[in-house]
């Protein structure tokens, strides 16, 4: 059961992967935690495959994480009368909010917030970037702009307005729905779409109210300019590159990828990176070269997790995305330059005793050549602060609450492990050598180090360090 790796694998289910015996198949291959797009499917598609899931989680007899992705505001154009243009370089194109089927020269863009934002000179993407146009002139109900960019465009395309902060939330009508659908349901994380800035998340987490965390997913270059409150704010972020690609010049992701893994680890937040890491694999049986370097950068740089989107939910081979994920991940850790990078860099400890303790405790099992690090946690600050400090020793979570053990899940290096909590410092001790030596991280003889808070079941109470031997 255990992983032979501390980095995680976060895989999106859909019709490629809907059924149980592909759901297991994908958690054996490597999969730590699930991801269901609310931007494709039905409330029912994503019930039945979540009841699936839960019954996998059951017979596997170690916590999935679930996360469910909120599609965000979708600002699109409208239809054509004849469904295609093709617009070339120089040509004049108008945007507006006429209702009209659109033709060569104009087309409905139903997004008054958009107008709202325009100024003169100022691009506007289209199709993922495809078609570029410069705005000539502008009001609150059109834009008359020039093709800079030129190309086929069909009905209902995405747009993009780069450099720009529009006036709307993170969260539509639609986004309401899927969300109190979701919340009864019992996902562990809501994946909040498009952030703009800090108000986005509190916003979000004032309507979840703690019953799921929040992953801010960072996609707007609006967002990298407000960084630090949404990743304060956050339980934990994900590195989107498919729309932030499309609204920066694509030599400068890869930066802004290292610095917000970086900000993330300060913090203690999980990070995820996601977007076209194996995409060949949708319909090819092995990846790139370079997908499989784009994996290992990510690991490299100390990304809690990886993401596959529609290679695991769409794609020809599920399965084999996921294995060659997981041999990635477990190459990259073998690596001696892997330690390196990672201790190349070292959060600032605050000064408390949970982290002078967390120190202490990676600082002891490296010392020792300890087989694990044992942490007993209630809300999961415990284990947080240890994968932070990305230790050179597996961290075997000892979790009291089965929400909390599935959201660690996503957690670099935590092998978590739902348990009731221990009365005492001698049970304490006992459960840690148990489940050391039965989830395969220690043998007989070999030393663990464990952390606690003392008076047990207190939530971020972590002040007790003690080295015991497995017998």
């Amino acid at each position: 059961m255990r992983r032979n790796r501390s980095a995680k694998i976060v895989a999106t289910l859909g019709p490629a992967s809907s059924t149980k015996a592909r759901i297991r198949e994908l958690a054996d291959a490597g999969a730590d935690v699930f991801r269901f797009n609310f931007s494709h499917g039905s409330h029912d598609d994503h019930a039945a495959r979540f009841a699936l899931l839960r019954e996998v989680e059951q017979e596997r007899g170690r916590p999935i994480g679930t996360i469910m992705d909120l599609q965000g505001p979708k600002l699109r154009v409208g239809r054509f009368a004849d469904g295609r243009v093709t617009l070339a370089r120089g040509d004049q194109f108008r945007l507006d909010l006429d209702k009209a089927q659109g033709d060569q020269h104009r087309v409905t863009l139903p997004h008054p917030e958009i107008f709202a934002v325009l100024q003169s000179g100022q691009d506007l993407l289209l199709d993922d970037g495809r078609i570029r146009l410069k705005v000539e002139r502008c009001s609150p109900e059109f834009a008359e702009c020039t093709v800079v960019n030129g190309g086929g465009l069909s009905d209902r395309k995405g747009v993009n307005v780069p450099n720009a902060v529009l006036p709307i939330s993170a969260l539509t009508a639609k986004d309401h729905a899927d969300l109190s659908f979701g919340i009864e349901l019992g996902f562990d994380w809501v994946a909040l779409s498009f952030v703009q800035r800090p108000e986005d998340i509190a916003e979000a987490r004032r309507l979840i109210a703690g019953r799921a965390a929040i992953l801010a997913k960072i996609e707007k270059p609006a967002a990298i300019e407000r960084l630090n409150g949404i990743v304060e704010l956050s339980d934990a972020v994900m590195v989107a590159r498919g729309d932030l690609g499309v609204e920066l010049p694509p030599e400068l992701v890869p930066g802004l990828q290292k610095r917000i893994i970086r900000r993330c680890r300060d913090l203690g937040k999980p990070v995820v990176v996601a977007t076209q890491m194996l995409e060949s694999m949708i319909s090819a049986p092995a990846p790139t070269r370079a997908e499989a370097s784009d994996v290992a950068t990510a690991v490299y740089d100390g990304a809690d997790a990886v993401m596959l989107s529609a290679e695991s939910a769409s794609g020809d081979y599920p399965v084999e995305a996921v294995a060659i994920m997981d041999r990635i991940i477990a190459s990259v850790e073998q690596d001696d330059l892997y330690r390196f990078y990672i201790d190349a860099y070292q959060a600032q400890a605050e000064r408390t005793s949970a982290d002078a303790i967390t120190l202490a405790a990676e600082q002891v099992a490296h010392t020792l050549q300890a087989a694990v690090i044992v942490t007993y946690t209630t809300s999961g600050a415990t284990a947080l602060r240890a994968s932070r400090e990305r230790p050179d020793r597996p961290i075997l979570g000892l979790i009291t609450r089965m929400v909390t053990a599935r959201k660690l899940a996503l957690a670099w290096g935590v092998h978590p492990v739902h348990t009731a909590d221990a009365q005492d410092l001698d049970e304490m001790v006992g459960k840690a050598r148990q489940f050391a030596r039965e989830e395969g991280f220690a043998a007989p003889c070999e030393s663990i180090v464990i952390t606690a808070g003392l008076p047990f079941g207190t939530p971020g109470a972590t002040n007790l360090l003690r080295v015991a031997w497995v017998n």
